[in-house]
């Protein structure tokens, strides 16, 4: 198969990539930077420019270009610039490959679970409405911009990510520090839900959407037993053999991350991967402690 991948140099496209190609596809990369491989091809979606004729004879792409949301504290302009990478870049890329004279067959365009917004304890599907806030109104137009490729009659997968888990690289790396000396502990009531996969699971949960044409329109990419942030804290603090006493209270989070922190640390996704199991498919890593102890094995 020959596959388009955006943000091909991030977490999550760096491990796409490889899995890709040790499969046997021929893989190219659209990039911001005209240095690169002779097979990668160029774009700037904030100057709307893309090389077109190069994206012909296309059979499957994966959007995953966007500016890291953790980046930063949140200001109005990382707020824009966060957008516009998202909602921007990939109206672009869906009409542009829409307009292909041989659009590919597919397309998997990255989402997040933060379209659910702060929903409690209540379990989100595919099926369920939007939330409010930043990154819930983010998700709803990020999606909608892949409508030029649906159009067009491309088969599109909208892929809502929770927190990735991977090592080394990621969350996990920034938050073990403090949990290996000991200082570790639930942030605010530690009764919010994280949403989260392995990155083995999303990698093979985007090859599985690539190759099945029964899914379409949103998935959840998540692992099937969200926990709360108490119980993601006992986890780790357990498998590192580390105690997790040190609660971070919700003044506190707010001070550190700023508007962010209500939105992406506080707040409660309990989603589900109803799509991604009833189209059959299997987890490597469905539980947390196991996702852990196989990911910091080495550590």
């Amino acid at each position: 198969m020959k596959t388009l991948v955006t943000g091909s140099t991030g977490l999550i496209g760096r491990a796409l990539v490889a899995s890709l190609m040790a499969k046997g596809d021929q893989v190219v990369c659209l990039v911001r930077s005209g240095r690169g491989r002779e097979s990668d091809v160029f774009w700037d979606p904030a100057r709307g420019e893309i090389d077109a004729p190069r994206l012909e004879g296309l059979d499957q792409v994966v959007h995953l270009a966007g500016e890291n949301i953790a980046a930063g504290r949140w200001n109005d302009e990382r707020k824009t610039r966060i957008r516009d990478s998202r909602v921007n870049g990939t109206t672009l890329l869906s009409e542009t490959l829409g307009g292909l004279a041989s659009p590919p067959g597919v397309l998997v365009s990255a989402s997040a679970v933060g379209y659910y917004g702060d929903r409690g304890d209540k379990i989100m599907t595919e099926d369920s409405s939007p939330g409010s806030g930043f990154l819930a109104d983010l998700c709803r137009d990020w999606e909608a911009a892949t409508a030029p490729a649906a159009r067009s009659g491309i088969r599109v997968v909208l892929l809502r990510t929770g927190l990735v888990l991977s090592f080394p690289g990621g969350a996990l790396e920034k938050m073990l520090p403090p949990f290996k000396m000991g200082v570790g502990g639930k942030i605010g009531s530690g009764k919010q839900f994280m949403s989260w996969i392995e990155i083995g699971d999303l990698v093979a949960a985007i090859n599985h959407a690539l190759s099945n044409p029964a899914l379409s329109g949103p998935v959840n990419a998540v692992a099937p037993t969200p926990v709360t942030n108490l119980e993601f804290t006992e986890t780790l603090g357990r498998v590192l053999g580390r105690p997790t006493i040190f609660p971070m209270p919700a003044f506190a989070a707010r001070l550190a991350f700023g508007e962010m922190a209500d939105e992406v640390v506080l707040a409660s996704t309990r989603a589900k991967p109803a799509r991604l199991l009833s189209s059959g498919f299997t987890f490597r890593c469905p539980d947390l402690e196991g996702a852990l102890r196989i990911l910091l094995r080495n550590s």
